[in-house]
């Protein structure tokens, strides 16, 4: 396994630390900051497995695959436990979590056709999007309670845009598919 896949596995093993951190008082008040720390280390190896990978020759079917899935599994952590902390509607969580699973979906219908799909920039700016906006809600700063709500909004619909970019992009897949 290369660096870069490692890194990408290293960003799903940091999830459960991240969750603990954010639901419970083990860490009393500074519980936030830790699974602030653990996020943005998370966020961060994202960003660094995927400019190791491109630039060093190392990208794989197995890192395109997983890399995005480790993103999802991050952001979606997130996300249910802001609901659970009433920082974020429900029904917003489950639009974002949606376009997961349809992208998740869709992604193995492209397998099965032998066709390995990778992140597109729409996806990559919701990626971005979702981590700062995270990381705003992480924080929950009062003074910073508008640039959390643009940056809510903003994920909603870069998450939205993504999937119907996504969608017109490989309706060839659909196609191929049978669907």
């Amino acid at each position: 396994m290369n660096l870069p896949n490692k890194l990408t596995c290293l960003r799903v093993v940091l999830i459960p630390f991240f969750v603990l951190f954010m639901l419970t008082d083990l860490a009393g008040a500074a519980g936030r900051y830790f699974a602030l720390f653990i996020f943005a280390a998370a966020s961060f190896t994202d960003f660094l497995d995927g400019y190791l990978a491109r630039r060093d020759n190392l990208v794989t079917n197995f890192g395109k695959f997983l890399d995005p899935l480790a993103d999802k599994l991050l952001v979606c952590s997130a996300l249910i436990c802001f609901v659970e902390q009433g920082l974020l509607p429900a029904w917003m969580v489950i639009v974002i979590i949606a376009r997961e699973f349809v992208i998740s979906a869709f992604r193995l219908i492209a397998s099965d056709n032998g066709v390995v799909i990778a992140a597109s920039y729409w996806g990559k700016f919701k990626t971005v999007s979702q981590m700062v906006m995270t990381i705003l809600l992480i924080l929950h700063i009062p003074s910073l309670y508008a640039a959390e709500q643009i940056c809510i909004w903003l994920a909603l619909i870069l998450t939205v845009v993504s999937l119907i970019d996504y969608l017109v992009k490989n309706k060839e897949v659909l196609k191929q598919g049978g669907m």
